[in-house]
């Protein structure tokens, strides 16, 4: 099962939820870190990683001795990521998005693909938890292509829990697109409130069953709530704003460890999930 844990804002405390979930299971499980713009689930599991991979996407790379400057590839390009001067051509790199499309239209295969390296991927372990996370190179606009790649890490055969990115956008769309379920964190504020709705108009057009955890909820209102009634959106868990918790956190520690009664809660919490998912959704 992949359970992709997300939120329509960031720091409603996604992580703390996955992080928790995931070492709160007696078996093994897969972690995919693909927050990979700020990834921050190594600072509670402590992975010990093994491999580092450097990951890259193709770019163009112009042959100017074959290039009879056409601009059919400039015309192509709906990122103007390649631009063709009356004798010469120039490439921008970081706006391709690597689609080929210049390379297929381009009559004298006056063009071939190179790679630009984008940022890294970490593999590692921590106890019964594999770990894979990456890490997008500073300065990178676009973040959709290593968090696919981070994807591929997904096993069947046990357990996926995916730390999405926060917001609506399309890094979200990556981390959360054939999920089975998606757990969504948010908390009781009218910001929170805001950025939930939202990110549960993001899950209804994936089509994929969704379940609420409500961080700090004994603070604000109860908008978040009767906003879950009426979307008919499950709430599975409730954390409250609590300074123990807050300290934990604080201190780079599991809440299933520094407060082990937690541990049999996040444990239900993915019960809960596991049978929502068994059932089809429903709660």
């Amino acid at each position: 099962m992949i359970i992709s844990v997300a939120s329509g804002k960031g720091g409603t405390g996604k992580t703390t939820v996955a992080v928790n979930m995931a070492a709160s299971l007696q078996r093994s499980v897969r972690f995919l870190d693909c927050d990979v713009e700020a990834p921050n689930a190594h600072l509670f599991l402590h992975p010990e990683i093994r491999e580092t991979k450097p990951f890259s996407v193709p770019v163009p790379e112009i042959h100017e001795e074959k290039c009879t400057y056409c601009k059919k590839c400039a015309q192509i390009c709906r990122f103007r990521a390649i631009a063709i001067l009356e004798e010469a051509t120039l490439t921008f790199p970081e706006l391709c998005h690597s689609c080929g499309g210049c390379m297929a239209v381009c009559p004298e295969a006056a063009i071939s693909e190179i790679g630009r390296n984008v940022g890294e991927i970490m593999i590692g372990q921590a106890q019964h938890i594999e770990f894979v996370h990456g890490k997008l190179r500073v300065g990178e606009a676009m973040s959709p292509p290593l968090i696919k790649a981070v994807r591929k890490y997904e096993r069947p055969d046990i357990v996926t829990i995916i730390d999405a990115p926060p917001g609506t956008s399309c890094p979200v769309v990556a981390a959360m697109k054939g999920a089975d379920f998606i757990l969504m964190v948010t908390e009781p504020t009218p910001f929170g409130l805001h950025d939930l709705k939202l990110a549960v108009g993001v899950v209804r057009v994936l089509g994929i069953p969704c379940g609420l955890v409500i961080n700090c909820s004994d603070i604000g209102d109860d908008r978040v709530k009767q906003y879950a009634e009426t979307e008919n959106i499950p709430i599975l868990m409730e954390i409250p704003f609590d300074r123990q918790i807050a300290q934990a956190y604080a201190r780079g520690e599991l809440l299933v460890e520094a407060l082990p009664e937690w541990k049999a809660r996040f444990s239900e919490l993915y019960g809960k999930v596991d049978r929502m998912v068994k059932q089809g959704g429903q709660g």
